[in-house]
């Protein structure tokens, strides 16, 4: 019985968050975008998270995030996130898909849902082991396992059911590549945004969250 009712949450939570994955791909009409319980932050056993990997450091309307780059267990993602972020691409931007309990999600837009263009996809790297736990970056995607371009997102919640499980379009799950190592209270406070709708986009900050600048702290 409780099997059956563990079976019947996870079932439930798949109907509600799975098509949230296919929502954030609406909310990027040409491109990707992606996507319970708190625990709290976890380097996941990988101490190269905050001491030989990359930094970047993100200032954003509401505070500064530092954020911990995991080159290791995904270097084509992370070599693609560092290229955008010396080119100053993520400058400006806004999280411009906030969930509670969820996810927030940013990257790709600039005030006023204006959409930017992007390099082209990179592949999807998760299958290395590191799971969409709260305060985790993972990059967003389409319903296509390797459409990931710019767009990322913050679990705000363990999330285990964007982790990989099979190469499969069904299986492949969200590439998790970095974690918020300071400022998480400002993850907390982004997530508690009000939203609404703007266009057939939903869950839209009603007041901007921007990402002022982002850059590599060595």
């Amino acid at each position: 019985m409780n099997s059956a009712l563990t079976m019947f949450h996870h079932a439930s939570r798949l109907l509600r968050y799975g098509a949230l994955g296919i929502l954030l791909a609406a909310c990027s009409p040409s491109s990707g975008s992606e996507p319970k319980a708190a625990a709290s932050p976890s380097l996941q056993g990988s101490s190269s998270m905050t001491t030989t990997s990359p930094r970047v450091k993100l200032q954003t309307s509401q505070g500064d995030l530092l954020i911990a780059l995991n080159a290791e267990k995904a270097p084509k993602t992370v070599e693609n996130f560092l290229a955008y972020v010396r080119d100053g691409f993520y400058d400006n931007t806004i999280f411009h898909r906030v969930i509670n309990n969820f996810m927030i999600q940013g990257g790709g837009f600039e005030p006023g849902m204006k959409q930017k263009e992007t390099r082209d996809p990179v592949d999807n790297e998760a299958d290395n082991g590191l799971k969409n736990q709260r305060y985790t970056l993972a990059m967003a995607r389409t319903n296509d396992p390797h459409s990931a371009t710019a767009q990322f997102f913050i679990n705000v919640a363990d999330n285990d059911f964007l982790n990989f499980t099979s190469p499969s379009s069904q299986g492949w799950g969200y590439a998790v590549f970095g974690e918020v190592i300071e400022g998480t209270e400002i993850v907390d406070q982004i997530k508690g945004v009000k939203t609404g709708n703007k266009g057939f986009h939903q869950d839209v900050p009603v007041e901007d969250v921007i990402i002022l600048k982002a850059e590599v702290v060595e």
